[in-house]
């Protein structure tokens, strides 16, 4: 029992100083830190205006590591991290400066993205990363969330890594700047709103974040000489919070919910393919006036009996009557037949252009690989050939290996069956001759056995 106890104590008392702060926080750096990075004035402007370009590149060529490399680029998290700080310690004036650059980077953003992408020759075929901008869900809150406690613990810590690298890939707060100024450019008010609703969602988590560990590490608050003001200071400090944390908790609600939906929504649509000779062909899931999952039929009419059923199997799974809308295409209605048709031959164009790109690829690779393929037959009848006491031959493609060196270097291997043995100069001449006939700079490895 006392060994239990023992055992209990040290790793109770092991886990508490694995997880301690206070040895490793300094909040007055952190506090002077941010202060420093919140203005967007010289460099940092034209900083952020380059990453911008490159980010709007990225998402223009749906080019991942682009978009990457803007991101670590952005000067982004400073006005941030201020209006948290400066709500956590009621500094009115941290809070306006920190709005006002704020407005700055969205404006120099906005900007630099509209005026790319209002004069880019490249055409979005398949913005795939644009639209990954457009549509927030939970993961972006709790990568906001969680980012943002990454991000100003970072900044807190004595002896700074590399979080901030992480943390600006990961919250992305560039992406949906530039979706938006994308969405201005093409006048597609869609992505403009839908994109900067996902960035003001993760700067309200980010500075949630940075208020939450703020108050937690004790940052020395704001001192007032007037009482008024002091009281005023915190009135809008606490109703700024509740501004911020009332639409987070409901689009926090909100994402779940949705997110919810759509596990159960497909988990249905999947379990629902057949009913005799109609078939269910197609579904979609719309958020747009709350959650609904429309299906599309093909083949007989259904039943009263068969949509009863269908709507008992949707309550199975937590969706409601009116969250299904059931859409039919009649195989008997001739212009229900015309639309039927069109569905299914645009979706089987998309799937034949995506196998005639499979094929393309694999074709290339096979091309490559036969023209890396010997004439072993024929090359094995030349040198014998030349060389008529040869009895046999193997050739092979090879690499050889040495011991200072990290790097593989491409050879070709023969090995002769031969009674005499090539004399050095026959070797170096066949060596030669395999290499003209070949056309190639490869080394030669000639063994006899």
């Amino acid at each position: 029992m006392r060994l239990r106890q023992r055992l209990a104590q040290r790793f109770t008392t092991l886990f508490r100083e694995t997880i301690r702060l206070t040895d490793y926080i300094d909040t007055s750096a952190a506090e002077k830190s941010i202060r420093s990075n919140i203005y967007f004035r010289g460099p940092n402007a034209w900083i952020l205006a380059i990453a911008t370009i490159i980010a709007s590149v990225g998402l223009n060529v749906n080019s991942i590591p682009v978009i990457i490399g803007a991101m670590l680029i952005s000067p982004l998290m400073g006005p941030i991290f201020g209006v948290g700080l400066g709500l956590g310690i009621n500094d009115m004036q941290l809070i306006k400066s920190s709005g006002k650059n704020l407005l700055v980077m969205v404006s120099i953003s906005l900007v630099a993205s509209f005026v790319y992408f209002l004069i880019t020759p490249l055409n979005l075929t398949n913005p795939s990363e644009l639209l990954a901008r457009t549509n927030p869900t939970i993961y972006d809150v709790l990568i906001a969330l969680f980012g943002g406690f990454a991000g100003i613990l970072e900044q807190c810590r004595k002896e700074k890594g590399t979080v901030f690298a992480g943390v600006a890939i990961a919250t992305a707060l560039m992406p949906p700047l530039c979706t938006a100024g994308f969405g201005l450019a093409s006048g597609n008010f869609g992505y403009f709103l839908g994109a900067a609703y996902l960035f003001v969602i993760n700067c309200i988590f980010i500075m949630l974040a940075t208020y939450i560990s703020v108050k937690y590490f004790g940052f020395r608050e704001v001192t007032f000489a007037d009482a008024l003001a002091q009281r005023r200071t915190r009135t809008f400090s606490t109703a700024l919070i509740i501004l911020f944390i009332v639409p987070s908790i409901w689009s926090a609600v909100t994402f779940i919910r949705q997110n919810n939906f759509e596990g159960n929504a497909t988990t249905f649509a999947e379990q629902c393919k057949v009913y005799g000779r109609t078939i269910l062909y197609d579904y979609k899931i719309d958020h747009a006036d709350g959650s609904v999952i429309s299906l599309f039929f093909s083949g007989d009419p259904l039943s009263e009996q068969t949509r009863r059923d269908l709507l008992a199997q949707a309550a199975e799974y937590g969706i409601k009557e009116e969250q299904v809308l059931i859409n039919e295409y009649s195989t008997t209605a001739q212009d229900n037949n015309v639309e039927l048709v069109k569905s299914i031959y645009d979706r089987m164009d998309t799937e034949v252009s995506r196998r005639d790109a499979e094929i393309s690829r694999l074709r290339q690779q096979l091309a490559a690989s036969e023209k890396e393929e010997l004439p072993y037959v024929q090359l094995a009848r030349e040198i014998m050939g030349i060389y008529p006491s040869v009895k046999d031959v193997v050739l092979a493609r090879g690499a050889t290996v040495s011991a200072d060196s990290l790097y593989a270097a491409p050879c070709l291997s023969v090995v002769v069956h031969r009674d005499s043995v090539f004399t050095p100069a026959e070797m170096s001449q066949l060596s030669e001759w395999l290499r003209v006939r070949l056309a190639t700079d490869r080394e030669v490895v000639i063994l006899q056995r």
